[in-house]
Order: structure tokens, then sequence, then C-alpha cells
């Protein structure tokens, strides 16, 4: 585990710095997908996820869920092209879940990637910590306006 801004962020996942997501890949293929506690703390408190509809293309660096909170409305921004498989349905009852559980019971989609190579870009590991301090010590996250 990195800890960054005391938080936990496990180091098998893959993180879109840019966007502040996270990706886990599964057994079968596809992918698990959710917002980083970064983002969650800058977006506030969630009152509305509303994902893309299961089965829908989404392309790299376009919108594939929108929430809405008390400081931000916006898109979650896909690291790499592919389909929605499913949706969180707790996390659509339970929008809050995105700020309390965000790597557990907040997570957001489940993708199928278009191309194999989907984690090129992404970091993971160790590299996490450093690259994650960075990009908040530059203020980089001001640059995110929904």
């Amino acid at each position: 585990m990195a800890l960054i801004e005391g938080k936990e962020y496990p180091e098998h996942l893959y993180y879109d710095l840019e966007n502040q997501m996270w990706y886990e890949p599964l057994d079968e293929g596809t992918v698990r997908t959710g917002f980083t506690p970064i983002a969650m703390d800058l977006a506030g408190e969630i009152l509305v996820f509303t994902p893309k509809r299961i089965g829908h293309r989404f392309e790299a660096q376009r919108s594939f869920a929108i929430i809405e909170g008390g400081k931000w409305v916006g898109a979650a921004h896909a690291a790499f092209s592919g389909v929605v498989v499913r949706a969180n349905p707790e996390l659509e009852r339970r929008p809050g879940l995105l700020n309390t559980d965000p790597f557990g019971a907040g997570w957001m989609l489940i993708v199928r990637p278009e191309d194999e190579n989907w984690r090129q870009g992404l970091l993971t590991g160790a590299a996490i910590g450093p690259a994650f301090s960075a990009w908040i010590a530059e203020g980089a996250y001001k640059k995110r306006a929904g």
C-alpha cells in the first residue's frame, strides 16, 4: 500500500493520474474502475452517479460516467476505449459510497477494454506514491475544472 494524503492506495491497481481513476484487472478480461480518494475529496459529497449504459462503447479520454457532488459536476474520463459491461447498482442507490469507500463498495463500472494494451501509460506498484506526490505538489489538480 502507498500512503497518499493520509489514505492508503493499493499498489496492485493501475492509476490514471490525470483523470484520477483507478483500474483493476479481473479474471475474465474485464476491468473494474473507480475514482481515487483525491478526486472524491476535490468533488465533495457525491449526490448522483450516472453511468454510461451497459453495452455502450466509450472512447479513451471521453466520459463513461457522470457524477454530481456538492462541489463539482463532471465526467469520469476513461484512460482507454472499451465497452461498459456492468455498473455498480449499489452506487446508483447510494452515490456517497464514492466518498466513503472508493476502492471497495464505491467502484463504478466494469468495462471491457478494446485493446489488450490498455495498461499502457497507467501507474502501478511502487511508482504511484512519488507520482501522486509530485502531481499534488505541482498543483495539477487545479487544472481539472468540471
